[in-house]
């Protein structure tokens, strides 16, 4: 596998935003089927997986499982997929990725111009990320499945995350509260709140670089909190 350049579109490590907060942040952050907008963990997001129904006998179990099964990954993690074709517009995870090989890009066309690039990201952990009707590409290399995000789903909120997990779904896979992450030797320790998994720049509501002890408050109307190479972060 080839080395992968992270063209910087969305918020990256080294630079903090500021002033990126709107009025109306966290309005749309909470995902829908073609929502806008922007890296595990003690708890996670439930997801369209489907399941059986009722008490059916075996043959209603077989298919409910085989349709669990078709329903777990809407695409593979290798691959460059046709919006409207090959995928459909929507929010999408990836979990499990621990290499830092995991790399996605938003494209406007397929002409692998830099111009073309709507937002990218490498990936450590956990990445949810939402493809709009207009997007015309989604590339994906070195990650995990992506599965579709139910955005009826509902989760039991943990109270502390892995300081390199990733993004957490606010109200699903973290509660929102006031966390602190204590032995940040450098200021490789970066977090983000977003108001939605589009990954722009307008998807920031606050991000930071930190050395040594970061506190930062998430908001219930936060949609995601992503952290990156911070240590274990705890509900005060």
């Amino acid at each position: 596998m080839g080395m992968k350049a992270k063209v910087a579109l969305g918020a990256v490590v080294g630079i903090v935003v500021i002033g990126a907060v709107s009025a109306n942040a966290g309005s749309d952050g909470k995902d829908g089927g073609s929502g806008g907008g922007d890296k595990g963990s003690s708890a996670s997001a439930e997801h369209e997986s489907g399941g059986r129904k009722g008490s059916g006998g075996s043959g209603d179990a077989k298919k409910a499982d085989a349709k669990a099964e078709e329903k777990k990954a809407a695409f593979g993690g290798d691959g460059e997929y046709q919006v409207g074709t090959d995928v459909k517009p929507g929010t999408y995870r990836t979990t499990g990725n621990d290499d830092g090989m995991c790399y996605w890009e938003r494209a406007k066309d397929a002409s692998g111009e830099l111009d073309s690039l709507l937002a990218n990201d490498n990936v450590s952990g956990t990445s949810y990320v939402t493809i709009k009707p207009t997007d015309k590409l989604f590339k994906s290399s070195g990650c995990e499945d992506w599965e579709a995000v139910d955005p009826k789903a509902k989760g039991t909120p943990a109270s502390s995350m892995d300081g390199d997990g990733g993004m957490f779904k606010v109200g699903t896979d973290i509660a929102p509260g006031t966390y602190r992450s204590a032995g940040n030797a450098d200021d490789s320790c970066y977090w983000e709140r977003t108001k939605d998994a589009g990954h722009g720049l307008d998807s920031i509501i606050a991000n930071n670089n930190v050395t040594g002890t970061a506190v930062v408050t998430i908001s219930p109307s936060d949609a995601y909190f992503k952290t990156n190479d911070c240590g274990t972060w705890k509900k005060a």
